[in-house]
């Protein structure tokens, strides 16, 4: 079972960035899946969700407008289109499976058990 990101990278604020997280090991088209985030000195938080059939999605408020998520279940792959990136944008980006999500909310990290390495965002 395997997440591995991609696509961060440094860039000037109102830039855009596109990243990836390729799933493999498991049946992606069956998990609910994640972005999250976490800058130096600040604890990881969510940034973007979807549910597995690509219903239902979730934005933290600080991104909504801004950020889409998009789940390709033939190509295993997670999307986060990031637009007009803010310097406070910059974080480590981290993506997340969850096969059920009890709480109902996409955002709540404790309900993902798959994480990958991250990528890192930097906007100046």
């Amino acid at each position: 079972v395997q997440l591995v990101e991609s696509g961060g990278g440094s860039v000037q604020a109102g830039g855009s960035l596109i990243l990836s997280c390729a799933a493999s090991g498991y049946t992606f088209s069956r998990y609910s899946m994640g972005w999250f985030r976490q800058a130096p000195g600040k604890e990881r938080e969510g940034v973007a969700a979807i549910d597995s059939d690509s219903i239902t999605t979730a934005y933290a408020d600080s991104v909504k407008g801004r950020f889409t998520i998009s789940k390709d279940n033939d190509e295993d792959t997670l999307y986060l289109q990031m637009n007009n990136l803010k310097p406070e944008d910059t974080a480590m980006y981290f993506c997340a499976a969850a096969r059920l999500v009890y709480s109902r909310n996409l955002l709540l990290m404790k309900e993902y058990n798959i994480w990958g390495q991250g990528t890192q965002v930097t906007v100046s």
